[in-house]
């Protein structure tokens, strides 16, 4: 059996002007996961508090944070793996907060037709980042060094955060810069779950809800790939394929690509489906979800028997990445279906579970690939593959596309209801 494809050096890098930290891969694979450590913690606080007094705020400071803590991330790593840590842990928690304000801030802003394509155009920004970000470090870390990346992504941050908190705002009434027709008409289609919700919450009716557990289960299923890719595919063309520091940081990019412009498709098709009413929202969410994540599952099997082809490697990871971004689509967005006044709240408890894969899934790959072979890749991708198939069936079976019951609105509560009965009657 090949344990690793063989390697011909083709770069003029001279790795020795790069500090070499003396971390096995288990040890990478922790420093990989404490980011979510922290990002856990703040996930419901943030859903909670955002859906309250709304997202904005909440927002840039989120971003703002984890920027200025970017910086230090130089600092942290030559004190040591400890201190390395306990900052990637501290950027966590103030990323935490920002999808979940996200959330909240779209429950008030996106109109119940334009829900999918508003809301996968704002997520595909976390692709468009990493195709952007994968080549663009590789080059700077040749060119000006590995620091220099921290400090331009983390000065970036601190730049983005200056004109959000100048722009942004927590609902249409109470933006100066949006024409009274565009404020009338988000308002009017919004309706009464376009209000922040109060100090008590239904939490017991959540927590016994089924489609929300379908939400978190298929979310969590998606997100073991997704993390998967993200911290270790680098690794995985590094170790397996050797590709050269330039080439790895491009290649390991292109999959985001795909995956940036699927889900930002699939948004308008969604949408379009519902407005047609070709299908109900219910079957939308489970069509894309299905698709996404079976298509997603059999790439990544796929990409276990590419053998030492970079083409064919390439080919299924780029495919993995973007038709699993339908599920952008689907699963993503389908808290503000069943509860659009919690949105934020529900976003909150679903990203926490969905976080337990960030944390778990870099360990498990460090501990299947300690020898660094071809053969423990393989049980990477196969136990990826695997999870996904299990999202995809219980989200199709078990997901729902109806404002539930504990989330409707008192003045929102006969017409909800006569919506669940004309939906059972068909």
């Amino acid at each position: 059996m090949v344990s690793q494809c063989f390697f011909t050096p083709k770069t003029t890098v001279l790795w020795s002007q790069i500090p070499q930290y003396p971390w096995d891969s288990e040890t990478q694979g922790w420093l990989q996961g404490a980011f979510f450590f922290g990002y856990l913690c703040t996930q419901i606080p943030a859903g909670y508090l955002s859906g309250h007094y709304g997202g904005s705020l909440f927002m840039g400071l989120g971003v703002l944070g984890t920027a200025a803590l970017t910086v230090l991330t130089p600092l942290a790593a030559s004190m040591g793996a400890y201190w390395l840590f306990a900052l990637r842990a501290l950027e966590g928690f103030g990323e935490g907060v920002t999808f979940p304000a996200m959330m909240s801030l779209w429950a008030r802003w996106a109109p119940p037709l334009e829900r999918s394509r508003l809301m996968t155009l704002s997520g595909s920004g976390a692709s468009f980042g990493a195709f952007v970000a994968l080549p663009l470090t590789g080059y700077i870390c040749q060119t000006l060094g590995w620091p220099a990346v921290f400090y331009l992504c983390g000065g970036t941050g601190c730049l983005w955060s200056v004109f959000w908190f100048a722009f942004a705002s927590d609902d249409p009434r109470t933006n100066r810069r949006i024409s009274k027709e565009e404020r009338d008409y988000i308002i009017n289609a919004i309706g009464s779950q376009g209000t922040g919700h109060g100090w008590s919450v239904p939490v017991v009716p959540m927590l016994l809800s089924v489609p929300l557990w379908a939400i978190i289960i298929a979310q969590m299923c998606s997100n073991w790939s997704y993390y998967t890719l993200l911290t270790s595919l680098p690794t995985y063309m590094n170790d397996i394929m050797h590709f050269d520091i330039k080439s790895n940081g491009f290649l390991s990019a292109v999959p985001y690509l795909g995956a940036w412009l699927f889900s930002t498709l699939s948004g308008v098709v969604a949408d379009s489906l519902i407005e047609r009413k070709v299908f109900s929202v219910a079957v939308v969410r489970k069509l894309f979800t299905l698709i996404g994540l079976l298509s997603g599952a059999a790439f990544l099997g796929a990409v276990s028997y590419a053998g030492c082809s970079h083409i064919l490697t390439v080919t299924f990871l780029t495919l993995s990445a973007t038709i699993g971004a339908m599920t952008a689509a689907g699963v993503y967005i389908n808290q503000i279906d069943i509860a659009p006044r919690y949105a934020g709240l529900l976003l909150g408890i679903t990203n926490t579970f969905g976080t337990i894969p960030g944390v778990v899934a870099p360990i498990a790959t460090g501990y299947f690939t300690e020898d660094r072979t071809m053969a423990g890749w393989r049980k990477v991708f196969w136990v990826a593959a695997g999870i996904n198939v299990v999202g995809a069936i219980v989200f199709t079976i078990f997901s729902s596309g109806k404002i539930q019951p504990w989330a409707v609105v008192e003045d929102n509560a006969a017409e909800a209801e006569k919506d669940r009965n004309h939906s059972n009657s068909t």
